[in-house]
């Protein structure tokens, strides 16, 4: 079996590396300390056609192997940390299931702004009280005069300050079957956008509220019974993740090696102490498993989506990989490494919260659990047993 990258790919992969060496690599650090969205740079790479990649050409986008945008993304991330989440917005996560699903009039009303990096679309999948459970979400759309009326609040949804679409999920009737998806212009009457509030790793949300928000049926994209679909959409977004979780990790790790390459203590350099070897060791083996394993659910959505169990794995090894990698990155370089004067802090705050969100480690093993075992977990109590009339 061979683990390289096929010719194509990592001649693409030193184009990309080349791109990001030339524009983006100077302003690193100034770009991991802005709330701001980096339109300049979506617009950068919508030139260089690093957006849509994911997405087929009869559906507006450039065709590419998933392979493809989890090697844009890493290349990026290899000289701004920051800039990689303009590549994974305009390939996975909303944008890929929004492509997968909507009509061509849909797509013809957004994808051009999206793929030309004027525009972000928002996922709205979280409320105040179902997170990890979105099947119990509360959100519910209302048939009205031909359209729906859409009522509910969501919270920590991704772009959510700057999105000019929202990508909806909510609920058309009960149960699992009742939950679909719809699309929400920003500016709808109905819809207030609330205070951006901040993430630790420094990016922000706002949380949407929905009074008798008024959408025609052209904005459904998934109806009732489209949960399923969404879901399996939404298991490409995990790719996205750990490509950033492992590249943003290995940013620190890297920045690390040379620092311990030149910095001395008690007379020599840190890196002839092997307690610190042993931590770089230990991670190196991490980063280069998580890596492979994400090559491998990669290749396995070349003709379609990747299963949740590749995914899950990948994800897993990827968050656990990455923020390894990031924490000892901070420990063996101290001050240096703790300051907002170093990227090192940094990617360790991000590849902390991608231990979160997407689906959160401890829901990845009970995934992968399922597989192992071959049988569903109910994470639920178990409900209580009918009582006989007396």
């Amino acid at each position: 079996m061979d683990f390289r990258l096929p010719d194509e790919i990592v001649a693409f992969r030193d184009s990309v590396e080349s791109f990001a060496r030339r524009n983006l690599a100077d302003g690193a650090l100034a770009r991991a300390h802005s709330h701001a969205y980096p339109w300049d740079v979506a617009r950068a790479m919508a030139d260089q056609g690093l957006l849509g990649l994911t997405i087929p050409e009869d559906k507006g986008g450039q065709g590419a192997s998933l392979l493809a945008a989890v090697t844009a993304i890493q290349a990026v991330a290899k000289y701004c940390p920051r800039s990689a989440d303009v590549v994974q917005a305009g390939n996975f996560g909303a944008i890929r299931t929004f492509a997968e699903y909507a009509t061509d009039e849909q797509r013809e009303r957004y994808l051009p702004d999206l793929l030309g990096g004027r525009s972000v679309i928002g996922l709205s999948m979280s409320e105040p009280e179902a997170g990890s459970a979105v099947t119990e979400l509360r959100t519910t759309a209302t048939r009205k005069d031909g359209g729906w009326a859409i009522n509910g609040t969501k919270v920590f949804g991704t772009h959510s300050p700057e999105a000019a679409v929202f990508l909806v999920y909510l609920r058309f009737g009960p149960g699992t079957s009742g939950i679909g998806s719809v699309l929400v212009d920003r500016g709808t009457p109905g819809l207030t956008v609330g205070t951006p509030s901040a993430f630790m790793n420094g990016e922000q949300w706002s949380q949407l509220y929905f009074e008798d928000c008024f959408i025609p049926d052209s904005q459904v994209l998934l109806g009732e019974g489209g949960f399923k679909k969404q879901i399996a959409g939404f298991n490409v977004e995990r790719l996205g993740n750990a490509s950033r979780s492992i590249a943003v990790g290995r940013y620190a790790f890297d920045a690390a090696v040379a620092h311990l390459n030149t910095r001395e203590q008690f007379g020599r350099p840190l890196a002839e102490f092997q307690g610190l070897q042993w931590m770089f060791a230990e991670q190196a083996v991490a980063l280069d498993s998580a890596q492979l394993l994400l090559h491998r659910a990669a290749l396995e959505g070349e003709d379609g989506l990747p299963s949740a169990h590749s995914t899950a794995v990948a994800k897993y090894a990827a968050n656990q990989a990455g923020y390894g990698a990031a924490n000892v990155a901070v420990q063996a370089m101290g001050g240096t490494g703790f300051s907002e004067e170093s990227l090192v802090e940094y990617c360790f705050r991000r590849t902390r919260g991608w231990m979160i969100a997407g689906g959160s480690t401890e829901i990845l093993k009970n995934r992968i659990a399922e597989t192992v075992f071959g049988r569903r977990f109910d994470q639920r109590p178990p409900r209580p047993a009918p009582t006989s009339a007396t």
